[in-house]
């Protein structure tokens, strides 16, 4: 498994936190920050997707 994915799970992770205590709290700023984490880390994690396919067909 490729880091990039293990690295972008656990952003995506600290995002799903981050935008649910912002919507507890009702801070919007928090909420936002979250769900761009989230982002951040679903494309790291196809990235290190691809990088394990492209390893695989080698």
């Amino acid at each position: 498994m490729d880091r990039d994915r293990i690295e972008g799970s656990g952003t995506k992770m600290k995002g799903d936190l981050k935008e649910a205590a912002g919507r507890v709290t009702g801070d919007q700023k928090l909420q936002q920050e979250g769900a761009m984490d989230k982002v951040k880390g679903k494309i790291q994690n196809a990235i290190g997707g691809i990088k394990d396919a492209l390893r695989g067909h080698k």
